[in-house]
């Protein structure tokens, strides 16, 4: 495991690094800069303002510069909020964004599997079509149309929780479930076509025809197996998630990480779109290792590598 991990360390940081390096010439690429919207700007100002940020350098010698700063965890300040580094920025906003996230995905897996199994088991049935018709309206509609639908019914008809901010654990839910609602109908519905798929294989008809009682079919054979291809989706989910929805930050006025992201892109706010897309990929290749250290607490026969035991 020690030899696996080190390796998927190593591939982790040649990964960050081509990220950072596309980035960063993407970036420096697009016409204009940081400032070059401000109106009534003397060209002189504008100058004095490059030089202090250094934006008048070769381009070399920044991207020589930034990689330097980032191995010592500075992700430099920000072009358009005064005062303020983009450490900062994050570590303001992310927690935010983590707590909405973190409900949304307890939401999804704990909704979602149990749904995606009891469609599977009562297939065909009308408990099936339920659940088929649930998630797949859930996966039609966009996540910003269901916050419009929970604010309307929810804040604005029957007054039970607030509309919008983040002042206490009742502000937390609307936005909650309206980011949940895609990944729950998703889960659900990868969860149902992964439990048919393994209920069909030769060795659960073996442990039924030598008389194990169902429960023990479903949880020690056939759960475990349906899971795996569910994890595998949950790792790059939950990075999409805890770094923060724009949309539904916006509209519940959430003060998380999305909303930075996005409107950094508009203001050419150079250090902080290169934060947060170091700080989003970290989250992925993290999570993604992650994923693949817990395939074999699921299924003890998956070896670390790529191999499988028969």
């Amino acid at each position: 495991m020690l030899s696996y991990t080190l390796k998927r360390i190593i591939n982790a940081a040649v990964v960050l690094w081509l990220v950072i390096t596309i980035t960063f010439l993407l970036m420096h690429s697009i016409p204009g800069g940081p400032f070059t919207k401000e109106k009534n700007l003397p060209a002189v100002v504008l100058q004095n303002i490059e030089a202090r940020y250094k934006l008048n350098d070769p381009l070399w010698k920044q991207y020589t510069d930034y990689m330097v700063n980032l191995s010592k965890f500075d992700l430099g300040p920000s072009f358009k909020y005064q005062g303020r580094t983009v450490n900062n920025i994050i570590g303001e906003s992310f927690p935010v964004s983590f707590q909405l996230g973190m409900n949304s995905i307890l939401f999804s897996i704990i909704i979602g599997i149990p749904a995606g199994i009891i469609s599977a088991l009562k297939r065909n049935q009308w408990q099936d079509r339920f659940v088929t018709f649930l998630t797949t309206l859930g996966v039609a509609v966009p996540s910003f149309v269901l916050a419009a639908l929970l604010i309307h019914v929810f804040a604005l008809k029957l007054s039970l929780l607030p509309a919008a901010m983040w002042n206490g654990w009742q502000y937390q839910i609307l936005p909650s479930l309206a980011l949940a609602g895609m990944p729950t109908s998703f889960i659900a519905r990868l969860t149902r076509s992964s439990m048919l798929d393994v209920l069909g294989q030769d060795y659960i008809k073996t442990a039924k025809a030598k008389g194990l009682a169902s429960y023990v079919i479903m949880y020690r054979h056939a759960l475990k197996n349906a899971l795996i291809p569910v994890v595998t989706y949950i790792g790059p989910m939950a990075a999409g998630i805890l770094t923060g929805s724009f949309v539904i930050e916006t509209m519940f006025a959430v003060p998380g990480l999305g909303r930075h992201f996005v409107t950094s892109i508009y203001n050419r706010d150079y250090t902080v779109i290169l934060g947060v897309t170091i700080f989003y990929s970290f989250l992925i290749i993290f999570l993604n290792m992650v994923v693949d250290l817990v395939y074999p607490l699921i299924d003890p026969r998956i070896k670390l590598g790529g191999k499988k035991e028969g």
